[in-house]
């Protein structure tokens, strides 16, 4: 598996579909990002699995 795992999914704000590159070499974090499309702040929670899947949860800042 490569560290690094391009993930699709969409913005809380504006609805558009954007990709993130999500580090698979970490169990779990938080972080926050800025839209590629609307520039607002999306805060991801990140849980990869031992079998190499992830759960991404994308929130809007306030959330």
């Amino acid at each position: 598996m490569q560290a690094l795992q391009e993930h699709s999914l969409s913005c809380p704000y504006c609805g558009e579909t954007i990709e993130v590159l999500l580090d698979c070499t970490i169990d779990y974090q938080q972080y926050i990002e800025d839209c590629f499309v609307c520039c607002r702040p999306i805060q991801f929670s990140v849980s990869v699995n031992g079998d190499g899947t992830f759960q991404v949860d994308a929130t809007d800042e306030n959330a």
